[in-house]
């Protein structure tokens, strides 16, 4: 038979959450080990040797626990009756990385003895129903994501004021936390705390977890507003009377109307504007809802939903950015763009930088991403001459007529119109200018001139 280890709980606080066969295992078992003496309940044990002299010697969590696993492997094979009693914290199914390691071994049988453990002592301290509410468990030290939602969430590991900053910034600033320390202790302590606020705590242990009762993410959000579609395509006459060619109009139009609420935005001195960033708000969902919309539709078709559409676009950047999830380095954000190109073309087999540009931008736009793509090739040559020959293309501009009529209006024209903006287009990217955003600021100025010229009473 293969030798045992029994691992049993101390319990979320002192002596007095031990279960009675706990107790008995631990003041009878020949070999008997704590995993660490930092615990309220170790006092009743002062005669039981604990592994917190490995802490000493462990360079990182991960060798701390494969030397404990390894040791009570090794007592275990020698131990009377091939059996060694080993006592955690808390309860040995939550939580708890070395009776993880245990059960995986094939060198021992791993028991667990029932415990209560802290996420029973958080929920009868809140009066709460883990089932009922759903209750999912964190540990803090899993990754550093942003914690995702609904809720509620208890976080445990949370046992220094490192770890409380790294939850918070996890956290949108404004969510309300609720701080669990030393519960059922007699210096139990429940505090609420922004999440911005959180690092405050001062008397953060090894007895501190966290209880998030609502976090509103961008993925229940973003089921909401599904759900929300579906009951408009299910009730609504004109939503279900639409189609992916008939919303084309309206993608177009949301995108040239966020264009300009990010437009006026940007062009305020207070970044958080009340009313410029809540028109930016409006407009991105309206744009957003557009996709949801013909996310819906193709859903229905069953040819994609919002969901393989956000996993086919992560999957594309995360190709897109070996720089950060492989081992590329790059210099700078030129050496990024260059790299994009070539990994586009290669990944949907182009031919050319220039396949896939949509040609219905713009003309502005157009020949500015024309000029990127040009760089690419090496075809355009950048310096002191090629900028003065691009200044004296625009001064060599001449008009050759008076002040043309709109029905006069044509694009054949002498080459030189072609030239000069041509040469301003290229002035413009090396100084790092939009010419398409500059115009259009000039149009907004232009339309305000017109409109104050027309509140002028007549003369």
């Amino acid at each position: 038979m293969k030798p045992v280890v029994r691992v049993v709980g101390l319990g979320p606080g002192d002596a007095d959450l031990i279960t009675r066969r706990t107790f008995d295992l631990l003041r009878e078992a020949p070999v008997v080990r704590l995993r660490t003496r930092v615990h309220p309940a170790a006092a009743a044990f002062l005669d039981v040797a604990s592994y917190d002299d490995f802490y000493y010697r462990a360079a990182s969590f991960e060798e701390l626990y494969a030397a404990i696993v390894a040791d009570l492997i090794e007592l275990a094979r020698n131990a009377p009756g091939g059996e060694v009693v080993y006592a955690v914290p808390g309860s040995p199914v939550v939580a708890e990385r070395t009776v993880e390691l245990l059960v995986a071994t094939p060198h021992v049988t791993t028991v667990l003895e029932p415990a209560v453990s802290v996420i029973d002592v958080a929920c009868a301290a809140l009066g709460r129903d883990p089932m009922a509410s759903g209750l999912r468990v964190i540990d803090a030290l899993a990754n550093v994501e942003p914690l995702r939602g609904p809720g509620p969430l208890l976080v445990l590991q949370t046992y220094s004021t490192e770890i409380l900053a790294s939850v918070a910034d996890r956290l949108p600033k404004s969510t309300v936390v609720t701080v669990l320390h030393h519960v059922g202790l007699s210096d139990e302590a429940i505090v609420e705390l922004s999440a911005g606020e959180l690092v405050s705590f001062g008397d953060v242990d090894h007895l501190t977890s966290l209880w998030i009762e609502s976090l509103r993410t961008a993925g229940g959000a973003m089921d909401d507003l599904v759900a929300l579609m579906r009951r408009l395509r299910a009730e609504c006459p004109w939503d279900q009377e639409q189609t992916h060619a008939s919303l084309t109009r309206h993608l177009l139009e949301e995108s040239y109307e966020t264009l300009d609420a990010l437009e006026a935005f940007v062009r305020v001195e207070d970044s958080a504007d009340g009313d410029e960033a809540a028109h930016v708000e409006e407009e991105l969902g309206d744009l957003l809802f557009q996709i949801v919309f013909h996310a819906e539709l193709g859903d229905e078709e069953e040819i994609f939903t919002l969901a393989t559409i956000a996993d086919a676009v992560r999957d594309k950047l995360i190709g897109r950015h070996p720089h950060v999830f492989g081992d590329v380095h790059v210099n700078d954000s030129n050496d990024v763009a260059a790299r994009w190109e070539i990994l586009k073309r290669d990944e949907k087999g182009r031919e050319s930088v220039t396949d896939g540009i949509a040609w219905q931008l713009p003309a502005l736009v157009l020949y500015t991403k024309l000029l990127r793509k040009a760089s690419l090739v090496e075809l355009r040559r950048e310096g002191e001459d090629s900028r003065a020959s691009a200044l004296d293309a625009v001064r060599s501009l001449s008009l050759g007529r008076d002040v043309a009529e709109d029905a006069q209006s044509s694009s054949n024209v002498d080459r030189s119109w072609g030239d000069a903006i041509v040469a301003l287009v290229e002035l413009a990217q090396w100084a790092g200018v939009d010419l398409e955003g500059v115009l259009r600021e000039r149009a907004r100025r232009l339309r305000d001139e017109i409109r104050n010229v027309e509140a002028l009473p007549p003369e």
